[in-house]
């Protein structure tokens, strides 16, 4: 959009877009909240003239980051420091905390109890979750996120959101709150940002847009999941929800060893939930000729994909797929000539021709076929719509786990003809995933010419050094000449021994940098390696306690008020 146009074609846009500086939308709420900005430093007793872009930046570090966050956001708005902040942006847990906040208007209060509350019940909706990771594995598009998503963050969170990025508009365009933006990476880059640390593989989500900053290239976010071609929309799909969003965030809580045992495990588990919640029945059970006739069609099929999904060399698969051949019986024709071709050779085929024959067996029992005499179910359709669905879901998923796939969006910049990069334009879909496997904080975001910060407070939730962040984005900035502050490396190995609370980094040039470590001896004592272990990122919300809560939102709203003054004064000296 060019700055001729007005504010009401706005809305208007639609299909992909180059912006040369700050996107109008962005901009006009930038301006908006300047004037808020300039009211909260005069009651801190700050005379402006022009209000001057104050960052906040929040780290990943699962739900560590997610309450520790929610704690600093709470103290900085209670001390009336949030209302001199211009923009808010997070990576991986720390979004979990920002979508919160941001769905909530903005209001902190009774956050604190709210919180211990969900923790103390343990209250989680498996059924709810688990029918949307079923309806988003109807896509043709379908990974790990949305399962991550819908079945792992919104369990370690408590919060499943039905609402959509696109609903913070309204806050942020009246310059109510800061500008929020949230941060990812596409995954098929990762090569290159190891080599060389490219810019191009930041990839930014606003309640206005989601695109490449570094190539100035984005769609609306009421588009971003839509197929484009040529720059133009193609096929429209609904926005994503904050749900979604958050599972494509955060979705890096550990090394990748670590979460595909994770993940497995939680997979295995579902098992017996998914016969109770479609078949009504549990318990485990082994399928073997003998017992063949005592279950249903259904049932033998899950017991099949599940098995294939988990370990696709298990020798009981073949065993299964006997036991399906001997319940369908002869009605099945030449398919169950073609079955019995394949379950005789099942240890010699590839498995691209094994993922080919179940896929078409579970299109071929979705069909209305002759009831089988012996079934439980003896209905038109040997697998009803319901538990059609589930295996699907069972089938998607187990692929995407065993090609590892995540982030799997349609590719705006698809075919388009004015991007000369063919990386970016060549591929279908993109595969964006959590941030923090770059940088765990977003820098680079933040960092860019357009959005010229001043002073960026970053509150770093990660676990081990606190200064790893500091210390790639340093090396980032140097790489494409970014204005930092300079820092050695044996500096901060110094520091990282025993952290305080607050470090300010000054350059030549650039933004002032204030860097909190969570845990730290200001607050924590001689005891940092026991929070550490306390907090670590993979432990799961179930053995969090309300009083782990309480401890982890106070010593984060220590961060902040015990360097009130620090902020204070920083933010005069940046205000000119």
């Amino acid at each position: 959009m060019s700055c001729a146009e007005s504010p009401k074609s706005q809305h208007k846009r639609s299909g992909v877009y180059f912006a040369t500086g700050l996107q109008e939308e962005e901009k006009g709420a930038v301006h908006k909240r300047s004037f808020k900005v300039l009211e909260g430093l005069k009651k801190l007793n700050i005379q402006a003239d022009q209000a001057p872009v104050i960052a906040v930046l929040g780290s990943g570090g699962g739900l560590r980051a997610h309450i520790a966050c929610l704690g600093m956001l709470s103290a900085m708005k209670e001390l009336g420091l949030l209302d001199a902040v211009t923009y808010l942006a997070g990576v991986s847990g720390s979004t979990w905390a920002l979508s919160s906040f941001y769905t909530k208007n903005g209001n902190m209060q009774g956050m604190e109890e709210e919180l211990k509350h969900r923790y103390e019940k343990n209250e989680w909706h498996f059924d709810e979750s688990l029918d949307k990771a079923i309806q988003a594995s109807r896509r043709e598009n379908y990974s790990l996120t949305d399962f991550w998503a819908y079945l792992v963050v919104s369990r370690q969170t408590r919060e499943l959101h039905d609402s959509n990025l696109s609903g913070f508009k309204k806050q942020v365009e009246e310059g109510v709150l800061p500008y929020p933006i949230f941060a990812a990476i596409d995954d098929d880059l990762q090569d290159d940002w190891r080599e060389k640390k490219v810019q191009n593989s930041w990839f930014e989500f606003t309640p206005h847009h989601a695109g490449y900053p570094a190539l100035r290239a984005y769609v609306p976010i009421t588009e971003f999941g839509s197929r484009f071609e040529n720059g133009k929309l193609v096929r429209p799909e609904p926005e994503r929800d904050l749900t979604f969003l958050r599972g494509l965030w955060g979705s890096a809580l550990a090394d990748i060893k670590e979460d595909k045992a994770f993940i497995m495990d939680y997979f295995k588990d579902m098992h017996e939930k998914l016969k109770k919640k479609y078949l009504h029945r549990g318990g485990a059970k082994t399928v073997t000729y003998s017992n063949a006739e005592q279950m249903d069609v259904d049932e033998m099929f899950l017991d099949l994909l599940m098995a294939y999904a988990i370990d696709q060399d298990d020798p009981s698969i073949k065993d299964k797929l006997c036991v399906m051949q001997q319940a369908l019986g002869p009605e099945t024709g030449e398919f169950g000539k073609e079955m019995a071709e394949i379950i005789q050779n099942w240890n010699e085929i590839s498995p691209e021709k094994k993922e080919q024959f179940l896929d078409y067996l579970l299109d071929y029992l979705k069909k209305p076929q002759e009831p089988i005499t012996y079934s439980l179910r003896s209905i038109g359709n040997w697998i009803g719509d319901l538990f059609y669905d589930a295996l699907t879901f069972v089938r998607k998923t187990g692929m995407c786990l065993w090609e590892w796939q995540w982030g799997t969006v349609y590719n705006f910049l698809y075919k388009h003809g004015n991007i000369a990069d063919e990386t970016m334009c060549n591929r279908e879909f993109l595969h964006l995933v959590d941030a923090g496997l770059a940088i765990n904080t977003p820098y680079p975001l933040i960092l860019t010419p357009v959005r010229e910060a001043h002073l960026i407070l970053s509150f770093d939730f990660s676990a081990g050094d606190p200064f790893e962040t500091i210390r790639v984005t340093a090396d980032y900035c140097h790489q494409h000449k970014i204005p930092f502050p300079e820092v050695s490396e044996d500096q901060l190995k110094e520091l990282a021994k025993s952290p305080k609370s607050c470090y300010i980094l000054r350059g030549e040039t650039g933004p002032v940098v204030m860097h909190f470590p969570l845990f730290n001896k200001d607050n924590c004592g001689d005891d940092i390696e026991t929070w550490r272990k306390k907090y670590k990122t993979m432990k799961l919300s179930d053995s969090y306690t309300p009083s782990m809560v309480t401890d982890l939102l106070r010593v984060s709203k220590e961060n902040v008020q015990k360097n009130k003054e620090k902020i204070v004064n920083e933010m005069r000296e940046v205000t000119g």
